[in-house]
């Protein structure tokens, strides 16, 4: 007879039980990241945002400094949130600030995903903090984030994932929240996001769309699917 497992990390992220936040994506900050190319990691950011748009996921956007160091948060992640609340802190770790603590409580879920600069000061803190103090689940989106060095960014995801964190990609992210591809209502969305952030899989849906469904390239929502969906 099998038992169950309790685990809650063996829970797969959806819609319903998921939050999101975005630390610090601001041009000072994204200036000193080595660990990853900058306009690849803010095509990630961008990409993730729109997800967390698409499936309705309670998203805060937090920043530090911003008129005095920092600079404002990447428009194009603004422009995702319109009339989104920014948070702004002092401090380099965002568990600190009670807005941003009130901001995930009221938000009423546990599994948090993280995304955000640098790994290894803001994202590390704010994680071992949260987990610590908040009783949170944390899933650190590793390339929607970035250090210092490579090697800054990747001793902090080795800290924090030997500290119960779990690691995750932006695209990981969309595709479990999405889970089925007969989720018609969200379905158009993720492929627009896919083909619009996710590189060489974005481009092979353009090609099976255009070549394969023989679909106009130039439209903007393609109403059928690229997988099989169950017959009613």
């Amino acid at each position: 007879m099998n038992t169950p497992v309790s685990n809650a990390k063996l829970e797969v992220l959806t819609p319903q039980n998921s939050q999101i936040i975005f630390i610090d994506h601001q041009p000072q900050m994204a200036f000193g990241v080595q660990s990853i190319d900058r306009q690849v990691l803010k095509n990630n950011v961008v990409g993730l945002a729109k997800a967390a748009k698409v499936f309705d996921i309670p998203t805060t956007i937090t920043t530090v400094e911003t008129l005095s160091f920092s600079g404002h948060t990447y428009p194009e992640l603004l422009d995702v949130f319109p009339g989104q609340p920014i948070l702004e802190r002092t401090s380099m770790n965002s568990w600190d600030d009670q807005k941003v603590r009130d901001a995930l409580a009221k938000n009423g879920r546990k599994k948090v995903i993280v995304a955000g600069l640098w790994t290894e000061v803001c994202n590390t803190t704010f994680a071992l903090c949260a987990m610590l103090e908040g009783d949170y689940e944390i899933y650190m989106v590793s390339d929607a984030s970035g250090g210092t060095s490579k090697e800054a960014h990747d001793m902090a995801m080795l800290r924090m994932v030997q500290a119960g964190v779990v690691p995750v990609t932006w695209q990981q992210v969309l595709l479990e929240w999405q889970r089925d591809w007969a989720h018609r209502d969200t379905y158009d969305a993720v492929m627009k996001i896919v083909k619009e952030h996710s590189g060489a899989y974005g481009m092979g849906v353009d090609y099976a769309y255009t070549m394969v469904h023989k679909t106009d390239p130039r439209t903007t929502t393609q109403h059928e699917t690229l997988a099989p969906v169950p017959a009613k």
